[in-house]
């Protein structure tokens, strides 16, 4: 047994957290990076499924990454509705 970190595991860690922030500051961007997160993610659990007894540490963050990903892409989607029902009732005013 070996102690490598799971390869991608931080990537997906931190593409997650970046995709939250950004769907919270610039909306429809952290779609970019919650791709990124997923895609990394996919990534490190695959390694680990084909040799789960090379790597000790890094599932659980992979795991973060995932949910935080997905929670990154609703946020974007929520705040691209908000966006433009925002500027359609801004529209209505006049």
């Amino acid at each position: 047994m070996s102690n490598q970190q799971l390869p991608g595991a931080g990537n997906a860690l931190t593409f997650g957290i970046i995709s939250v922030v950004a769907a919270l500051l610039l909306g429809p961007i952290g779609v970019i990076f919650s791709y990124f997160g997923l895609s990394n993610s996919k990534k490190a659990e695959l390694a680990y499924e084909a040799d789960p007894d090379e790597y000790e540490t890094g599932l659980d963050n992979v795991r973060t990454g995932e949910i935080l990903s997905y929670l990154g892409l609703g946020l974007s989607v929520l705040m691209l509705f908000l966006g433009f029902t925002y500027f359609e009732y801004l529209i209505s005013l006049f």
